[in-house]
């Protein structure tokens, strides 16, 4: 017989048919005359209730007899039966079962037992945490959203455009890479000043798990127009925060003739499309983590679909933040001008003073990547918005922020001139060793460009209100941890 889909079983009103399911055991209870089994697949959040009259149900295990007692939590089974109209409130549809194989037992060693399990628990047991209901719901949506990315830039003219993995540039300029080597790390071969020589590595030079596609994103974007990045990401940070992996996904699109505004009302459109899908395609699971995780979950989606954002320049979110200093307001860290906006901070603009996200603009040049482009005449005493006074040149910036989660996209213009990016590439005493065919594109047929980065765990972990980062992506990556 055909397998059904327990989400199609569910669905399904042909009520007399017989049917096979197959899944894993979410509880067994037993009483005098029948016994209930809750089955699930991954499919749905739900479960199908599968009704088994001890007497009239064979049950075998490889081949021979078992028993009833042998379907314990998390063991693997195949069920045929009947599919009925269900009696009870809640469940459109149940099965009666006519025959139980038993695939794969399951003793009461199983660390994911119907009992509540703490979020530690099971990160320590990553490898059969995904059987869970929470984390089920959450991998469903992390695929919803991957889905959903493609789809938006699709319909829109994007192209994806693979990046490679493994660079001899930074990105972001903070060294904070993992090296990729072929080398014997018990025997280096040194030149006279003590420093590693390459010559007989793989690539013949320095190389590391990348850190960003940006770059070569900005070579696919002066070629085909509009492109995206989509992959892994790898930073050796040594930060044990609910908010950093060492391994984590980004996106990050890339747009040729786009400025400041274009770039904003894309970061806009572009996330309100993503939590929009996720409103329409998840809604059993949004129900079930705005239920046994996050019960404002809900309405914080449907608040970023009705709300226009906020677009703030960075001069004026400090005087805010002074102002509510002033007021006795208490951060840990500081907030003048200059400072690069603590998690804090931001959370403070978008959930206390404005109550909607807010997407921030002209940060201080000081404290951004080389590659962004700077305001025009901006220097000692420029006027922004509202009055408010930059001490400092600015760049155009515009990184989204969002309730719970801080930061969320991080974006800008990019600096289309060879003269002005050089300029800053010199006061910053850069190394451009690595860097030569990315300035080429500032040399040969320039043009303005602007695009952001997306942390697509951060995107997860707004949709489903999750407080951990690593509880959003299926194997973590951090200090000290890379089991599984």
């Amino acid at each position: 017989m055909t397998r059904t889909k327990i989400v199609d079983a569910l669905k399904s009103t042909r009520y007399g048919e017989k049917i096979n399911v197959k899944g894993w055991v979410r509880t067994h209870r037993s009483s005098k005359a029948v016994d209930f089994i809750a089955l699930n697949d991954g499919s749905t959040i739900k479960n199908v209730q599968v009704v088994v009259a001890p007497d009239d149900c064979p049950v075998t295990f490889c081949g021979k007899e078992a028993s009833l007692k042998d379907v314990t939590t998390g063991a693997c089974l195949s069920v045929d039966g009947v599919l009925v109209e269900s009696p009870a409130a809640g469940q459109p549809s149940e099965i009666q079962a006519s025959t139980i194989e038993i695939y794969g037992l399951c003793d009461n060693t199983y660390p994911m037992q119907k009992k509540g399990q703490s979020f530690e628990v099971m990160r320590k047991n990553a490898h059969m945490r995904l059987r869970t209901n929470t984390f089920g719901a959450v991998m469903r949506i992390r695929h919803n959203m991957a889905m959903a990315i493609h789809t938006y830039f699709h319909e829109h003219g994007f192209f994806y455009f693979h990046t490679p993995l493994i660079t001899a540039s930074d990105c972001e300029g903070a060294g904070n890479m993992f090296q990729v080597t072929t080398k014997n790390l018990y025997d280096l071969k040194k030149d006279e000043n003590g420093k590693i020589i390459y010559d007989d590595d793989f690539f013949g030079e320095q190389t590391s798990l990348t850190v960003s596609g940006q770059l070569e994103g900005e070579l696919g974007a002066t070629a085909l127009g509009s492109i995206y990045t989509f992959g892994p990401t790898f930073r050796a940070e040594n930060s044990n925060t609910p908010r950093h992996l060492a391994e984590f996904w980004m996106v990050e699109p890339e747009v040729a003739f786009l400025d400041q505004e274009g770039l904003m009302d894309l970061e806009e459109d572009f996330i309100k499309y993503c939590v929009r899908w996720a409103l329409d395609n998840c809604k059993d699971d949004l129900e079930f983590l705005n239920k046994m995780i996050d019960k404002t979950l809900l309405e914080r989606l449907q608040g970023v679909l009705c709300d226009e954002f906020v677009r703030l320049p960075y001069t004026e979110g400090i005087n805010i933040l002074q102002e509510a200093i002033k007021n006795g307001k208490k951060f840990e860290f500081p907030c003048n001008w200059g400072d690069d906006l603590a998690s804090e901070h931001e959370r403070y603009l978008v959930e206390e003073h404005f109550k909607k996200p807010v997407i921030m603009t002209d940060y201080p040049s000081a404290i951004k990547s080389f590659y962004m482009k700077q305001n025009a005449e901006q220097g000692e005493g420029s006027v922004g918005y509202k009055g408010a006074v930059a001490p400092g040149p600015t760049m155009q910036g515009t990184d989204v922020l969002f309730p719970q989660i801080g930061e969320i996209i991080g974006g800008s213009v990019r600096e289309e001139s060879y003269d002005k990016l050089m300029g800053e590439v010199e006061k910053r005493q850069m190394d451009t060793t690595h860097l030569w065919w990315y300035l080429d594109t500032r040399r040969w047929g320039t043009c303005p460009h602007a695009g952001f980065g997306l942390g697509f765990e951060r995107l997860i972990l707004f949709v489903t209100g999750m407080q951990n980062i690593r509880d959003v992506i299926p194997f973590p990556r951090t200090p000290k941890n890379a089991e599984f």
